[in-house]
């Protein structure tokens, strides 16, 4: 049985398509990476798969629950983290937890082997009696995660969880996730602006206008660029970017950055750049593909 099943879904707000045929599976224990701009489609897909919206049509399972005819299944076998933290603020740590054990209807007994557990495992044991608004950004966002995960869901749904952390707190949640994979074996479905996380996941799939564009593992959607990526900016662009069209046949994109082309062989053409408009070069990258220059392939546009 998949963990997730979603053939031609699709979502409409009167004239916008939010989400456009999208179909994908993912796996039971995989850990699944939706990548794309904002207004893309990946929060509505989520609420969809989560149950709080309903499609304009398509199906979409969650471990064989249908999301549409049958909600509370679904929502007893997952686990939700929103971008923005839902704590109660007037709580404290350990009432937040007990609170959603009351919300799934666990005994007592139970409730509380797992909130000493999962205290343990996300660090916050010392904070177990601390007010809500006495925790730093990262502790927040732990306790979010272990809030969600206290009735052992078998899928974890986490949108943006680390989206406007400084760089410490981000590796203490993402060793706290790893933990959490390795004991309760879940599957991950993870939203994330932040290439280096989803070079994390199994495999990942790309939305871009509503629609799917890229399915696979960070390596063979990598792969989809042959050779070297650049990334240059001169005092003019425009007759450059048009120049290297013509002169080297190369397909040229505009980004914020500048522009964005595909050589064969960066060590090879950056002299020949250089010799030709040395005095306008402010800044050029040469690197092999990274993620977000597959986005950039694909859509003519970064994250």
């Amino acid at each position: 049985m998949l963990a997730i099943e979603v053939r031609d879904l699709v979502k409409k707000y009167d004239t916008v398509t939010a989400v456009n045929g999208i179909s994908l599976e993912v796996k039971p224990g995989e850990f699944f990476g939706f990548l794309g701009p904002n207004g893309a489609g990946k929060t509505t897909t989520i609420h969809i798969l989560c149950t709080l919206l309903r499609p304009t049509s398509g199906i979409a399972k969650i471990n064989g629950y249908d999301c549409a005819t049958q909600a509370l299944q679904v929502r007893n076998s997952i686990g939700l983290v929103f971008q923005e933290t839902t704590l109660d603020r007037e709580l404290t740590v350990y009432e937040n937890l007990i609170f959603n054990c009351y919300l799934y209807n666990l005994k007592k007994s139970v409730s509380e082997a797992r909130i000493e557990e999962i205290l343990r495992i996300s660090g916050l044991k010392e904070r177990k009696h601390h007010s809500i608004m006495k925790l730093s950004g990262g502790m927040r966002r732990n306790l979010d995660i272990a809030r969600g995960i206290l009735h052992r869901p078998k899928l974890l749904f986490l949108d943006e969880p680390t989206i406007g952390l400084d760089p410490q707190a981000r590796i203490h949640i993402w060793n706290f996730i790893d933990e959490l994979r390795k004991q309760e074996d879940m599957t991950v479905f993870l939203t994330t602006h932040y290439m280096e996380e989803a070079e994390k996941c199994d495999r990942i799939g790309i939305i871009d206008r509503g629609q799917l564009i890229a399915l696979g593992s960070p390596i063979q959607l990598k792969r989809i660029i042959q050779g070297d990526v650049v990334h240059l900016r001169t005092t003019r662009d425009p007759e450059v970017e048009q120049f290297i069209q013509k002169q080297f046949r190369l397909s040229t994109k505009r980004t914020p950055e500048g522009i964005f082309f595909e050589v064969p062989s960066g060590e090879a053409f950056v002299p020949v750049l250089f010799k030709t408009f040395g005095d306008q070069i402010q800044a050029i990258n040469i690197n092999r593909p990274s993620l977000n220059d597959v986005f950039i392939h694909l859509t003519g546009r970064g994250f």
